[in-house]
């Protein structure tokens, strides 16, 4: 019975953990590059749905157009257009603030 006391702290410490780790969540968007901007650091991207097929391995365009803040986010192989990303970002507001940019067209890892 001595062991029980110790675990309720340490079940409720993990539990709080656990439940924080949502709130670190970012939202992530996936699109074809309309424009890329390296001097500005901004991109901009037609968004692509979920609806993945054999015509449309990375989603279906919604028509959504989409700038992204790119100061402080990492980018792999920089975009050219046409390239389809994927973008990690939060919103700061209206903006939205990439964290990381992934060039999915030529980074693919189920080619591998």
């Amino acid at each position: 019975m001595k062991l029980a006391k110790p675990m309720i702290p340490i079940t409720a410490l993990l539990a709080m953990f656990l439940l924080a780790a949502g709130a670190f969540a970012s939202e992530v968007s996936q699109g074809k590059t309309v424009a890329y901007d390296e001097a500005a650091k901004t991109i901009q991207i037609e968004e692509y749905d979920t609806n993945f097929s054999d015509d449309h391995r990375y989603g279906q365009p919604t028509g959504i157009v989409s700038d992204y803040d790119l100061a402080k986010a990492k980018v792999g192989i920089p975009p050219a257009a046409g390239d389809v990303v994927r973008i990690a970002y939060d919103l700061d507001g209206e903006r939205k603030v990439a964290i990381k940019v992934m060039n999915v067209s030529k980074q693919d890892l189920r080619k591998k």
